[in-house]
């Protein structure tokens, strides 16, 4: 059996070294396990004690994904296991997004530059691994989204941390529809930072290996005073150095921006779905697409993703964190997220029962249980601690 993260220490020319690890489960999209989640954490917490390694890289095996989510069938036999006991009841749910949710949020408090290479699909816990990298690398083939909508589930992995910090009302279409967003458009949205072809990618990593990395007291290069913004501006520099000369042209979510702020402006989630909703004949097949994914997704999941944006937009990224925790926990218990991952991957039907039916039943007092705190009174939150120095 092949280990489920690769890890490799490559020596830079100046003895200086480069932390690379490499999700490798190419045959489920690199999809995100709970032994993945712990092994990363804990090499994450060595380089970052490491004085000599100066920067880290996080990329997937395979062609096709750096990640394409998570564990969703560990989380469907433990929900399968634990139907009907609550929120608080499911240990496998209780660790796998406590110990997913400490692992993104180091990765975005990271103390050394961390590049993600975000080739090809890049979705839900995807997202939470690039979206608090420094360094975020999109190429050609990148396909960004948050589908959660589809299986039940929200935007989570501080997703509203990202989602809440898009231009205009582009987060809450996202969050409500799960459409794609490719190369340009990540520009656009804030998801990325610099891009490469993917022809280019063996021969920039070979470049790294060439520029004068400084390191922390102790290792190769010491004695400098700030090792960490010179080796970001080096990491920087070699990216633009392998910029693809041709422009990038909008893409369809910058190209319908005026329409999305507009149809998405109200305050109110029945308007704003409503509004959504007329594109599902529209002439631009993404918009359709959107529509349609947004109708035949969970309307649960609809109001929760829009109470979540509103109840988080000014909060700290642990609280974002704290908020989703108790969110999802909810999420594991209420059944929508079971049935959407039974009808997309267990019996492949595509034909879920959501539990609401419609928006109308999934109303503002339905969904206050999701902001309820399920575990025992006086009980600390579990991700009490983010933001405390971890």
């Amino acid at each position: 059996m092949s280990d489920a993260v690769l890890f490799e220490e490559r020596v830079a020319d100046n003895g200086a070294r480069l932390g690379v690890a490499t999700l490798n489960a190419p045959q489920t999209l690199n999809g995100l396990s709970l032994e993945m989640v712990d092994l990363l954490d804990e090499r994450l917490q060595a380089w970052a004690r490491d004085p000599a390694i100066a920067v880290v890289i996080l990329q997937g095996a395979g062609g096709k994904a750096f990640c394409a989510g998570g564990d969703l069938h560990g989380l469907y036999a433990s929900m399968r296991e634990h139907q009907g006991q609550g929120p608080w009841a499911n240990p496998y749910a209780r660790d796998f997004f406590e110990r997913e949710y400490r692992l993104d949020y180091r990765i975005h408090t990271y103390s050394k530059p961390l590049l993600c290479w975000g080739h090809g699909i890049v979705m839900g816990g995807g997202m939470g691994l690039m979206m608090g990298a420094s360094h975020r690398v999109v190429s050609e083939t990148s396909r960004m989204a948050m589908p959660e909508i589809t299986i039940g589930l929200f935007p989570d992995v501080g997703g509203n941390w990202l989602l809440n910090r898009m231009p205009g009302r582009s987060g809450l279409f996202l969050a409500l529809t799960g459409a794609n967003v490719n190369t340009s458009d990540a520009f656009f949205a804030g998801i990325a930072d610099f891009r490469l072809d993917s022809a280019d990618w063996p021969a920039f990593c070979e470049d790294l290996l060439r520029q004068p990395w400084a390191a922390q007291p102790g290792g190769p290069g010491s004695g400098n005073l700030a090792p960490r913004s010179i080796n970001d501006g080096l990491l920087r520099q070699a990216l633009l150095a392998r910029e693809p000369a041709t422009p990038l042209e909008p893409g369809p979510l910058r190209q319908h921006a005026f329409l999305i702020n507009s149809l998405c402006g109200s305050n109110r989630l029945e308007e704003v779905y409503g509004e959504i909703a007329t594109l599902k004949d529209h002439d631009d097949p993404w918009l359709a697409r959107a529509a349609s994914t947004m109708l035949a997704g969970a309307p649960g999941s609809a109001r929760l993703a829009f109470a979540l944006l509103q109840h988080t937009r000014m909060r700290s990224l642990g609280d974002v964190f704290r908020a989703e925790y108790v969110a999802v926990l909810a999420s594991v218990a209420e059944g929508d997220f079971q049935e959407g991952i039974r009808a997309l991957l267990i019996d492949k039907d595509r034909q879920p029962r959501w539990r609401p039916a419609t928006l109308a039943e999934a109303d503002e007092a339905w969904v206050q249980r999701f902001f309820q705190e399920p575990w025992p009174q006086g009980t600390p939150h579990p991700l009490a601690d983010l933001g405390q120095g971890i």
